[in-house]
């Protein structure tokens, strides 16, 4: 059986109301199951000011993760920049890239992270901040190439890791796809969360590539919801049970017949779960594939994960 490129999109949820500490517990356990499974990826989001998300501070929380797992990568999906100095960003990210090398993913976006006051609580106007998003990227690319400088003296981010963070954009749209391509970054594409036409928003990308000194060629993931199950029916009824639990969630509707809307989630046993990985792999021509396993408890959240490690052939 040919092996997918798999990675794990984690946002730290609290379900049933648990504490917080038990929610970042279950993120850890997640993440060592990850690695036991095969998977090449852990990324965690940043989300601020939300009841049911735990994870703020991804940077902290991959110090935490890092230490207990030994291959797997693991990164930020994503540090949100329009909020942060990107002297700051690259420092945490080359300090986690030191404690651990080769393993250490950063990825950036641009979305608020939470609602408008504690988005203002945060780092003030955000709108205002949006508009520097291109310069910050630019800076940030300088800081990890180590060719950034401020009134004309070079500053460098410390640590200087012998094997530096890998570098993502995560974005919905040609905007992102474009600054992507513009700053020679890899590109994380949210089919998830967006409707848009992301196989000809990835062509943007790849065409409009530009090299830069760490990083020669494009390179695409595509991030997913996808819940698998032991039977179609069971998996079915997962995914129905987050919908009702969690009817504000953008998390689209449960697909049992194959491509049709671009949010679908990918819902069924193993062998639907594969072949849909498989399509969106070829529609996307994605490099790996990232997933996000929406359903209402833990447990269920694990057996989810390891059944479709087992439909992308990691296991073998």
């Amino acid at each position: 059986m040919t092996k997918l490129a798999l990675g794990i999109l984690d946002m730290s949820p609290r379900f049933d109301q648990v504490s917080d500490e038990e929610a970042l517990s279950q993120s850890a356990r997640l993440a060592s199951s990850a690695e036991e499974w095969g998977y090449g990826r852990y990324w965690l989001s940043e989300h601020h000011g939300m009841d049911s998300l735990a994870c703020t501070a991804p940077e902290v929380m991959l110090a935490h993760i890092g230490a207990r797992t030994s291959r797997i990568r693991i990164g930020a999906g994503a540090v949100l920049l329009p909020h942060y100095s990107p002297l700051k960003v690259a420092e945490c990210f080359n300090l986690l890239a030191a404690l651990y090398p080769g393993r250490i993913d950063l990825g950036i976006g641009r979305a608020p992270g939470g609602d408008a006051h504690t988005t203002m609580a945060l780092s003030g106007n955000f709108l205002a901040h949006v508009g520097e998003m291109p310069d910050k990227v630019h800076q940030l690319c300088e800081l990890m190439d180590g060719s950034y400088r401020y009134d004309g003296e070079s500053v460098r981010a410390r640590p200087t890791p012998k094997q530096p963070p890998e570098l993502w954009m995560l974005g919905t749209n040609t905007k992102s796809a474009s600054m992507a391509a513009a700053c020679g970054s890899y590109y994380a594409f949210g089919q998830f969360m967006s409707s848009s036409d992301g196989p000809e928003i990835v062509r943007t990308y790849r065409e409009a590539f530009q090299p830069s000194a760490v990083r020669e060629k494009p390179h695409v993931i595509v991030a997913v919801h996808a819940i698998c199950a032991e039977s179609d029916s069971a998996a079915l009824t997962l995914a129905e049970r987050f919908r009702a639990q969690f009817p504000e969630s953008s998390v689209g509707r449960p697909d049992l017949k194959g491509k049709d809307d671009r949010m679908t989630m990918i819902v069924g046993d193993v062998q639907r779960v594969r072949e849909r990985l498989l399509e969106i792999r070829d529609d996307y021509e994605a490099d790996e594939i990232m997933v996000v396993c929406p359903v209402t408890n833990y447990e269920d959240r694990l057996e989810s994960y390891r059944l479709i490690a087992k439909a992308a052939g990691l296991n073998e």
